[in-house]
């Protein structure tokens, strides 16, 4: 059986002693104060057992990492039709880019940039009655942790500092991409981002993309098989934003980055698995996060590739 904890720990070690340099974000400003020296690994296996070193019970913002969970539920009701308000190609641009949605008649390249997490806000306004206690529900459910909440303060501070984001949603409804009402759409997207998980929940959610779909511990069919496959996919080919061709050739998983600090990844039949260091590399992604990734791809000798 893999040493998983005696390989976090190693990782937890090197990198205390010797991380690669970032800086955290600040363009939230609730964010900014958040301690550059955090960093923890958590690893959930599909049949259960935990793995973890550093800070890895702490809350952190999670940010765009929560765009996989909302995919996850928006397909769970709409299916392929999904597929016709949003893409599933790489940007090639930045994540918060307005000038491709021009370009494309407000149809987002992929469901991880700001764009089409937007739309898949939009989605899940229909989808669901009470939309954010809703979406807080399914992700209680997934990650086995009924105490997760959203973090007022940082959806605060990214509702004030919205004005891309708005304009966004504004430029798709122009093109009839939106449905509902602009401002709906921009408070259940910044409360999304704004839900407050440790690398624990985050990573025993993420084993659910492991596990095919499967809660774990039970028959709970929580995403059928075939839309597991496809949320592993595109976090594969567009989970890191413009770093995503690096982290597959780096790390070789399905990943996805939040500018909290996080990377959560999947090894679909072993594990679940998430990162949380906040100094960012110029991509916009946990410097320290990809090189914890990067080493345990190295030292289990496993990648999906």
């Amino acid at each position: 059986m893999m040493n998983y904890q005696g390989i976090l720990t190693q990782i937890h070690q090197e990198l205390s002693e010797s991380r690669p340099s970032g800086t955290v974000a600040a363009y939230i400003p609730e964010l900014a104060g958040v301690s550059p020296q955090k960093l923890g690994v958590h690893l959930t296996t599909t049949s259960g057992e935990n793995f973890a070193a550093g800070d890895s019970e702490e809350p952190f913002s999670i940010q765009s990492i929560t765009k996989v969970l909302m995919l996850a539920r928006a397909l769970i009701s709409t299916g392929r039709a999904l597929w016709e308000r949003v893409r599933v190609e790489p940007s090639g641009d930045p994540f918060n880019s307005l000038v491709q949605l021009e370009y494309e008649g407000g149809i987002p390249r992929n469901p991880f940039i700001n764009a089409g997490a937007l739309v898949v806000s939009d989605v899940l306004l229909d989808q669901l009655a009470n939309p954010k206690e809703d979406y807080l529900e399914f992700v209680r459910r997934i990650s086995g942790h009924h105490g997760i909440g959203y973090q007022e303060s940082v959806a605060a501070s990214e509702w004030a500092h919205a004005h891309r984001n708005r304009a966004m949603v504004n430029l798709m409804k122009a093109f009839g991409n939106i449905r509902h009402d602009v401002e709906a759409v921009l408070d259940f997207y910044v409360h999304a981002c704004a839900i407050n998980m440790s690398c624990r929940e985050l990573a025993r959610a993420f084993a659910v993309l492991a596990n095919g779909g499967r809660a774990l511990g039970s028959s709970d069919q929580v995403l059928s098989l075939r839309r597991t496959k496809r949320v592993n996919a595109l976090m594969q080919t567009c989970g890191l934003y413009d770093e995503a061709g690096e982290f597959a050739f780096r790390v070789g998983l399905p990943g996805k980055s939040g500018v909290g600090g996080g990377v959560a990844a999947v090894h679909p039949g072993l594990y679940g698995v998430a990162v949380w260091s906040p100094p960012l590399n110029e991509k916009g992604n946990s410097a320290a996060g990809i090189a914890a990734l990067e080493r345990l791809t190295d030292l289990t000798g496993a990648s999906i590739f």
